[in-house]
């Protein structure tokens, strides 16, 4: 959860922030979109504040009218970022919601790990295992060989070419 101030200029997305977010999320999880929005839990929104967008259950946001403005301190889960340029860009915070419903995985070897904790692309030589099907340029989701998720990436080589290319190929961009 992330402090936020001044919540009386948090508001609904946009009808251009939400085609930017759901486009960007639709890399990363596809049909899943859905999933995310109508969970078990109970339904789920995105809201704006300050060029971050938070993600949060509806109920807890009505729960929070109750609690006047300068008091309350929190809300929801900061899921990414607007750009000056308009181009939405993920967060690590929403790695773990996203990590459950993403179609495209990437596995590392631990000697990638590190390399891919400080930034670092993701070479044949460090991969794990990828996801049947993924294609050039598809959002995946990075994970170590334990399924726990390290952050985000986007294939630099399809599943295909991966098994045909060199060992200190790049085949994943670090996001």
């Amino acid at each position: 959860y992330y402090i936020t101030n001044n919540l009386s200029k948090m508001r609904p997305l946009t009808e251009e922030e939400a085609k930017a977010l759901f486009e960007k999320l639709a890399k990363y999880v596809g049909e899943n979109m859905k999933l995310l929005l109508e969970r078990s839990d109970g339904n789920y929104v995105f809201r704006y504040h300050k060029d971050k967008v938070y993600y949060v259950s509806e109920t807890m946001m009505k729960k929070a009218t109750n609690i006047g403005r300068k008091e309350l301190i929190s809300l929801g889960t900061m899921f990414g970022k607007f750009s000056k340029g308009g181009k939405f860009k993920l967060h690590i915070t929403a790695l773990d919601f996203l990590s459950s419903y993403a179609k495209q995985k990437v596995w590392l070897k631990p000697g990638a790990e590190q390399q891919f904790l400080y930034g670092n692309n993701v070479t044949k030589a460090g991969l794990g295992r990828i996801s049947a099907g993924t294609e050039k340029y598809d959002g995946v989701v990075v994970y170590n060989m334990s399924d726990l998720p390290l952050g985000f990436g986007v294939a630099a080589k399809s599943t295909v070419e991966c098994k045909s290319t060199e060992p200190n190929t790049i085949v994943v961009f670090h996001q």
